[in-house]
Formats: structure tokens, sequence, C-alpha cells
């Protein structure tokens, strides 16, 4: 039976070391562009994660690279998070609301993306398609569920929902109408 040489689990501990900073980045990276915009200074978001400002340029050469990624990052989460949250509900319909819930914490964090990438519209446009390739079918399964159950009227289309969903969350900042009352 082989045996792995030292250098060999040294190199794969390196690499799952190399990626839990990765994720550990966007994590950072996510919360500081909710709180501060996709302008961020990168110190900023190193200094959230505890990482050197060399390990996030390592991982992500430009700016647009971090959003990128970043981007992806959370269409995964939000992905994933919706079969979880079917088999782990009480009901379809609150696996739903809690996936909307999330789904709407995705798209604050997105605010922003379209002016970091403006350059690259090409990289736009697939993460759009990528978008709504991987949360569509998502928005269709927990939506089918809930009708199944009878919790949801039949007839909500899942673009319609997600879409809907969307023109919500992208107000202006400068609208007078979304400016809370003193």
């Amino acid at each position: 039976m082989p045996t792995e040489s030292p250098a060999g689990k040294a190199a794969r501990s390196k690499r799952a070391d190399a990626q839990r900073n990765q994720q550990t980045v966007l994590t950072a990276a996510a919360e500081v562009f909710v709180a501060s915009g996709v302008d961020a200074p990168i110190r900023q978001i190193a200094a959230r994660a505890g990482v050197g400002m060399a390990t996030i340029y390592r991982h992500f050469p430009t700016r647009a690279d971090l959003v990128t990624a970043v981007y992806r990052h959370q269409i995964e989460a939000c992905a994933e998070a919706g079969p979880n949250l079917l088999a782990s509900s009480d009901s379809p319909f609150d696996a739903l609301r809690q996936w909307i819930d999330l789904f709407v914490d995705f798209l604050v964090t997105k605010h922003g993306l379209a002016d970091a990438l403006q350059s690259d519209s090409d990289r736009f446009a697939a993460l759009h398609t990528y978008f709504i390739d991987r949360l569509l079918p998502v928005s269709a399964q927990l939506l089918d569920a809930a009708v199944d159950a009878g919790e949801v009227q039949p007839g909500i289309q899942p673009y319609e929902l997600m879409r809907g969903i969307g023109n919500l969350c992208v107000a202006r900042d400068d609208d007078p109408a979304m400016t809370p009352a003193d």
C-alpha cells in the first residue's frame, strides 16, 4: 500500500489552507462591500479577513477579479441554500421565505457590481448568465414545492419572482421616496 510523502501532505494542507484563506477573503469582502461599497480599500478587506494584502492579490489580482469572485461565491451559497432549506424547514413555504431573505441579502451585496465591471461587459454578461442558470432552478424548485403543499397559489413564475424581488432591491440611493422620513 503506497504511503504519502511528508512533502505531499504539506502540499495538500497548503492547498486546503489557501482555500480557507480564499473563502475567508470572499466572506470578508462581501461584508465590506455591503458596508462600504465595491470601491472599499483592499486593506479594509484584508483587515476584516485577518490576512495580508498579498494574500488577497495572490488570489484576486484585480478588483474586478475580487468582485466577480464574491458575486460567484454568493450565487453558489444562495443556490446551495435552496435544497438545504427545503429539507430542513417546517414547510416548503417557510423554506421559500428563508431563501427569499438570502436572495435579498445577496442582491444587496451585488449592488455596485455593474459599476465595478463596466469596463468588462463580457465578464458582466457571463455573470448574469451564471446567476440565472444557477438560481432560476432553485427558485422553481422552492415554488413548485410550496405549490404542491398548497401553500402558494400556482402560476407564479420563478423568473418573475426573482425579477420582482430584484426590482424592489435596486432603489436608487438618491430616490427621496426610498429615504426614511425624519
